[in-house]
């Protein structure tokens, strides 16, 4: 697989902050992916138009390594799916790990991570900003260029990462 370095390239100055716990950030075909909520479409055109503007996606989309459910992210997702990109840059975690946590948006409503797999696994999505995942040490503004989504990597995974 083809790596960047830690820093530079599409990772800017974050680095991974967690000694000896590794964190993949690749890219994957778009169609990998399994989403878990709906999204509103209002608020996924302003991403798109935010997408177009900056020529760029500033965040990663958050996913389940083992079951490739999408945990944060619905709205970046569909915004590059409707541009017809073929690939998206994620965040690889493991789901099952006690440091990541999910919560509710809604006050007096509760959602679990079985919840979540269930949805993801079964197609029966979930409303729109149900669940707010709560993952440590999340790279922000790693700032991919949309134009590395289009082209077909030399790998089926074009790996950005991994990092300890």
């Amino acid at each position: 697989m083809r790596s960047l370095p830690e820093t530079g390239g599409f990772f800017g100055n974050w680095r991974a902050r967690r000694e000896g716990e590794r964190m993949t950030i690749t890219l994957v075909r778009i169609d990998a992916l399994r989403q878990h909520e709906q999204v509103l479409n209002k608020h996924m055109m302003r991403i798109q138009r935010d997408l177009v503007r900056d020529d760029m996606i500033k965040d990663l989309i958050i996913v389940d390594q083992r079951t490739m459910v999408i945990l944060d992210g619905h709205h970046r997702y569909n915004a590059l799916k409707r541009m017809g990109y073929k690939y998206v840059p994620v965040y690889l975690v493991d789901y099952s790990s006690d440091r990541i946590a999910v919560v509710a948006w809604r006050t007096g409503e509760h959602v679990t991570k079985a919840e979540v797999m269930r949805a993801g696994l079964t197609g029966n999505l979930m409303p729109a900003k149900t669940s707010r995942h709560i993952v440590p040490d999340r790279p922000h503004g790693v700032n991919v260029p949309l134009a590395v989504l289009k082209e077909k990597p030399h790998d089926d995974k074009f790996h950005l990462g991994p990092h300890r």
